[in-house]
């Protein structure tokens, strides 16, 4: 059950990204770093640092919250730092789907209710807290190709809690570190020049 916590919570970082990338532009505080002799990119990637250093300490809060209740590593070392390591990375991807719903909208309001639509989908519609196997044959198919369920897989192998995928199972979740760091990877060279070049158009206006 942790690691499709921990899923669900690394998509939620970009639930907290977007209203602050928002409310920057809403309450002005834009317009005081347009004054500053930096890029504009700066102001984006601080804030995604920023947002993966938050984000990295609940991770370990969510990590000793679950030792104390009877989680355990069972992996090797190796595997254990992969597994956080493909946490940040996913995360860093999420950030940036957050910071392009940010600079999109022009309000606080309407951020949370694109956030509500696309974030709980992805994270229900997922193997976090329901096996797909029973699911019908299309939603199966659709939840395993869904990234969400490649990074807890990856997580549960390499923590060793978890099973193989079934043998039935989609490509994504017979390779789920491999298709955890593409997914990653693609989300961050996709959403990061679109968020950018949103941003810019954001505070040329």
């Amino acid at each position: 059950l942790l690691p499709g916590i921990r899923a669900q919570t690394l998509v939620f970082t970009a639930f907290v990204v977007a209203p602050g990338t928002t409310a920057d532009a809403e309450k002005g505080v834009i317009d005081r770093f347009r004054s500053l002799p930096i890029r504009r990119s700066s102001v984006l990637i601080g804030r995604s640092v920023a947002s993966l250093i938050h984000s990295s300490i609940g991770i370990v809060v969510m990590a000793i919250t679950g030792l104390c209740i009877g989680w355990r590593i069972r992996g090797g070392v190796g595997d254990a730092v992969l597994a956080f390591a493909l946490i940040l990375v996913f995360g860093f991807g999420m950030i940036w789907f957050g910071i392009l719903v940010g600079s999109l909208m022009r309000s606080v309001e309407a951020v949370n209710g694109v956030m509500f639509t696309v974030l709980f989908p992805i994270t229900f519609l997922a193997n976090t807290f329901a096996p797909t196997e029973p699911m019908p044959r299309w939603l199966r198919v659709a939840a395993e190709w869904n990234p969400v369920s490649s990074l807890a897989q990856a997580m549960r192998e390499l923590w060793g809690n978890g099973p193989a995928a079934p043998p039935d199972a989609q490509l994504p979740l017979h390779h789920p570190v491999l298709a955890t760091i593409l997914w990653s990877l693609a989300m961050t060279a996709v959403l990061a020049p679109f968020a950018l070049r949103a941003y810019a158009r954001r505070t040329s206006d």
